[in-house]
């Protein structure tokens, strides 16, 4: 054996009891497959006992933790695996495709997603050691290697939740130092740079941000781009770095997500779910989201309808 190897089972055999306690938690708060809001609002729990199709999702920022089972994300043909041994990062709003790829009756695939509060998050932030500057702009999606310090972390965060008395004071202390274990770990200057002023991801975030929040409204390239300090073609060229599309995909990927929302979540049908994201022409709907989703609006809202509840996981 060599010591590469050695050290990986070392590594292995120290993270098995915090991930069985971890897996046999969640799957006692889960009685039902599905995702389960906690009392920590930014925790939720995930069970699903098969595997799941591939489908497109938006990711919010969040940290998941996989104690049974495994997922893939996948963005511009990039696979990012996540499992007992390996986080996802997701540090700014990602249209990707996400797929459960293993999970059983008798061992479900089981989780937690941690939605990142960037104030806490800049805070932390402050007080972790200097990482290395970053020369180029990175993928706002990573998976990296769960550290036997983080997955305590984790599961002191989960085991609150027999806690209620203990939940507000011990909640935000835990929460940080998952964050500072994230940070400190590999890959996390990534995460750092999402909330370092005047970094790059920094201003893709906000670019994000901005289209996140006026997704509804016509999209001025030279605005947005006059709005972070940067000229047209270093946006185009550092937000397609980020997020594998150009601010009008982008802009387009939102729209038709919201639009599946309102289908789903509201009962919409998919000509007015079209024109509440700004689509004047109803076939042009329907082929951009076959295009994206697979199926056309009717057929593929009613697909996700027989799947417990959703996978973004």
């Amino acid at each position: 054996m060599n010591a590469n190897t050695s050290a990986d089972t070392i590594a292995q055999r120290a993270s098995q009891a915090p991930q069985t306690e971890l897996a046999d938690r969640i799957a006692r708060l889960t009685n039902e497959d599905g995702v389960h809001a906690t009392a920590i609002p930014s925790l939720y729990l995930m069970r699903f006992s098969t595997p799941r199709p591939c489908t497109a999702v938006l990711y919010d920022p969040r940290l998941c933790i996989v104690a049974q089972g495994r997922k893939i994300a996948i963005l511009a043909g990039d696979t990012y695996h996540y499992d007992p041994l390996h986080y996802l990062v997701v540090s700014m709003t990602l249209p990707a495709l996400g797929q459960i790829i293993e999970a059983t009756p008798e061992h479900p695939y089981l989780s937690l997603r941690l939605d990142i509060d960037m104030e806490q998050l800049r805070t932390t932030v402050l007080e972790t050691p200097p990482a290395r500057a970053a020369d180029m702009i990175d993928r706002g999606l990573y998976s990296a290697r769960a550290s036997g310090a983080l997955l305590d972390a984790v599961l002191r965060l989960v085991r609150l939740l027999d806690e209620p008395e203990d939940l507000d004071a011990l909640a935000p202390l835990i929460q940080r130092e998952i964050y500072y274990r994230v940070l400190s770990g590999d890959l996390g200057h990534r995460l750092r740079e999402l909330v370092t002023t005047g970094s790059r991801s920094h201003r893709i975030g906000r670019a994000v941000q901005a289209l996140r929040d006026h997704y509804l409204e016509p999209l001025s390239i030279d605005a947005l781009a006059e709005s972070l300090h940067m000229s047209v073609s270093s946006l185009h060229h550092q937000f397609k770095a980020a997020t594998s599309m150009s601010p009008l995909q982008f802009q387009k990927h939102l729209r038709l997500h919201e639009a599946r929302r309102l289908m789903l979540s509201e009962g919409l049908e998919a000509n007015s779910a079209a024109r509440r994201v700004g689509y004047e022409s109803p076939s042009q709907f329907s082929r951009e989201y076959k295009r994206l989703f697979g199926a056309p609006p009717r057929s593929e809202i009613v697909q996700l309808r027989s799947l417990p509840q959703s996978q973004e996981a």
